[in-house]
């Protein structure tokens, strides 16, 4: 592409971002009311990319270096949450990595733009049929679901999967929507339950979670539970940029019912926001390095070292918690009128203590980065 038809491009990319999250911030509350993304939404975020950002080129994708997709998820959420932790999603096709060849060219015969839904736990049990397996049960948190093209769900894996569980794809029209999402954060995730009877599903549309991909490009050696593990942290970051910006734009807005001045005018109230604001952009930096390098490698022609994916790991879970930390920072700062239900600082609390509590990200994943550091092996299964 020439340098002008580049900038051209560019220009008209970033027009159409900027259409997708005004309407976000016009139907954010819908979505919320809701409890999930519909598909028209989901739709436009197709237009940015997101959804064959981690289709195989061979497909059709257009790959997004990791940091470059990370960032717009970061954009999204900033605007809210919940889209943001949908649009995630769409760096998830390459857990699909070890599904075979002939099963990926019929996912995508219709187009690179697939979107990816997965409720894998609790695993339940599918009993071996001729043709695959025969599978029946309940899974939670199938984020995404109400516009999936396809889910995944969760079996047992047996000796040739080397314990590792099994992931089957099947379509939504095929299994039960339980619409059971009634939570104080991420209200429009849609991460519903996944309910199956009696389905059959052939072996080939079955994969082992963390298995070695079919596919030979090099975000599909970027570790895929990892990849999973930034795309729901980054999330986080939004919703903290959110929140400061409300603060750093609002803090001098009114002064006290009681008289005091306003909270711009305070020393503890600036003090406190600046220092939030260190906190998430140090924490930004070490995230964003974080995948740079780990990309960079892989671009290189190498592989991604445990001790990166230690890194990438580590920069993750802190992401989360500072964000968290932030966010709560803020409406801690902000007095009695951040109390009240309809306050914009209560749904970004509700948002920004969601990602933290996803198990990618847990306190666990300190000690099992910490472990590998020092060069032993990691504390907690599925590391990379």
């Amino acid at each position: 592409m020439a340098q002008n038809d580049s900038a051209v491009f560019d220009k008209t990319f970033d027009k159409v971002f900027d259409d997708v999250l005004a309407e976000l911030a016009r139907r954010r509350a819908e979505f919320r009311e809701l409890r999930y993304i519909p598909k028209d939404f989901v739709g436009r975020l197709k237009q940015l990319g997101l959804y064959r950002s981690s289709t195989p080129e061979r497909f059709g994708g257009e790959t997004m270096p990791p940091a470059e997709f990370l960032g717009k998820i970061e954009r999204i959420s900033a605007v809210d949450g919940s889209a943001g932790w949908v649009a995630s999603f769409g760096s998830q096709l390459i857990y699909l990595g070890p599904l075979p060849l002939e099963s990926q060219a019929e996912l995508y015969a219709d187009g690179p733009d697939v979107v990816f839904a997965g409720g894998l736990f609790p695993i339940q049990q599918a009993t071996p049929t001729e043709r695959g397996f025969r599978v029946s049960g309940r899974w939670k948190f199938a984020s995404g679901c109400m516009a999936a093209d396809v889910i995944c769900v969760g079996i047992p894996g047996d000796d040739s999967t080397s314990g590792k569980p099994r992931g089957v794809l099947l379509r939504p029209e095929r299994l039960e929507i339980v619409q059971d999402w009634d939570v104080v954060g991420m209200q429009g995730t849609g991460s519903f339950d996944i309910v199956a009877r009696d389905v059959e599903v052939g072996r080939e549309w079955s994969f082992i979670r963390g298995g070695t991909p079919v596919i030979d490009e090099p975000l599909y050696r970027y570790p895929a539970i990892t990849y999973a593990a930034q795309s729901l942290s980054v999330v986080s970051a939004g919703v903290a940029r959110a929140a400061l910006d409300f603060a750093e734009r609002t803090g001098g807005a009114r002064a006290s019912i009681t008289g005091a001045p306003p909270l711009a005018d305070r020393a503890y109230y600036r003090a406190g926001i600046a220092e939030a604001e260190a906190a998430l952009r140090s924490a930004r930096a070490y995230f964003y390095e974080a995948a740079d390098e780990a990309w960079q490698s892989l671009v290189d022609g190498g592989l991604v070292s445990d001790r990166q994916n230690a890194h990438l790991r580590l920069s993750a879970a802190h992401l989360a918690r500072t964000s968290a930390e932030v966010v709560g920072k803020v409406v801690s700062l902000s007095g009695t009128a951040a109390i009240y239900r309809d306050h914009p600082l209560q749904a970004l609390l509700g948002d920004a203590l969601v990602p933290q509590e996803h198990a990618f990200l847990s306190p666990a994943m300190y000690d099992a980065a910490g472990a590998v550091l020092m060069g032993h092996p990691p504390t907690v299964p599925a590391f990379r």
